[in-house]
């Protein structure tokens, strides 16, 4: 893998014998277990993808963030199993679902689209200011709930705010997402510190995979260093709290859940199939994702 410093093993990550504590209950520091650089191909930089860590941040899946100047930069939604999620950091980005419903998702709020459906998303065109944004992609359960649920366009106003932190998915002390059909049990937050400005995460009991992913600034760990912009950092399974302070103007945003024991490939069946292609242009990816493909169809 590229640009990763495994502070850890990723293939065991970290436990303590305090995993067990109540999620109000702190037993240390929880530790770094692995930090990556994202790789950049051109405006968009992959943190997250199922052929990488994926692997162990399900049911993270996917996880990119992307700069585009204005002017039309067309991108792809969902798939089968997969609910996409894409939070707008500053300018604007227009859509089109598949049964032709257009709107705009302004600086602050965001889209989130159910498996199944496919919206093209052009960003710029709407306000002439350069688009950024966060793209997520959320492995679901297999549910009528998962199937049935309907696509959702949220405005800046109706995220719910704790402190500093924008709730997007899950809950933080008396915040709650908006979105009515989110999947249970997982946590997205967006994070902005002023410089100095401290902050503490205690994940709920049960929630073995934490990430955070830095888009402005940075952010400083007690024990474990810095993690700059454009990259991410997935902590190990113990309990324990997640104490960061900003250095300088920063941004950041926090995945926390169950770890998915299913493999990313089942039957000989992936969920990503027909948009992989949208974020892998160049480079040897899709003969990894091909090979893995494969061992998954003769199990």
């Amino acid at each position: 893998m590229f640009g990763i410093t495994c502070l850890t093993a990723p293939g065991r990550l970290e436990r303590s014998p305090g995993e067990g504590a109540s999620a109000g209950v702190a037993t240390g520091s929880r530790r770094i277990a692995l930090l990556r650089s994202g790789r950049r191909h051109g405006p968009l930089t992959r943190l997250i993808t199922p052929w990488d860590i994926g692997e162990l941040t399900q049911p993270f899946v996917f996880l990119g963030y992307s700069e585009h100047t204005p002017g039309e930069q067309p991108l792809v939604g969902a798939q089968p199993g997969i609910a996409t999620l894409t939070l707008v950091l500053s300018g604007a980005l227009a859509f089109e679902d598949a049964p032709g419903n257009k709107g705009i998702v302004v600086a602050g709020g965001l889209k989130w689209t159910m498996p199944g459906e496919v919206v093209w998303q052009a960003g710029g065109r709407a306000t002439g200011e350069p688009l950024r944004a966060f793209h997520l992609w959320v492995e679901l359960s297999p549910s009528p709930a998962s199937s049935t649920g309907e696509s959702q366009c949220v405005t800046p106003h109706e995220l719910q705010e704790e402190g500093p932190v924008r709730v997007v998915l899950g809950k933080l002390g008396r915040a709650r997402s908006p979105l009515a059909h989110a999947p249970a049990d997982i946590n997205y937050f967006h994070v902005r510190l002023k410089d100095g400005q401290c902050w503490r995460y205690v994940a709920p009991d049960g929630h073995n995979v934490t990430w955070i992913a830095v888009d402005r600034g940075g952010v400083r760990l007690p024990e474990d260093g810095r993690v700059f912009r454009e990259q991410i950092a997935l902590f190990g399974d113990s309990r324990g709290v997640i104490e960061v302070q900003a250095d300088g103007e920063s941004s950041f945003v926090l995945g926390s859940a169950r770890r998915v024991s299913n493999a990313l490939v089942q039957g000989g069946r992936h969920p990503i199939e027909t948009t992989r292609a949208a974020f892998v242009p160049t480079g040897n990816e899709p003969s990894v994702l091909d090979r893995r493909l494969a061992r998954g169809k003769r199990r």
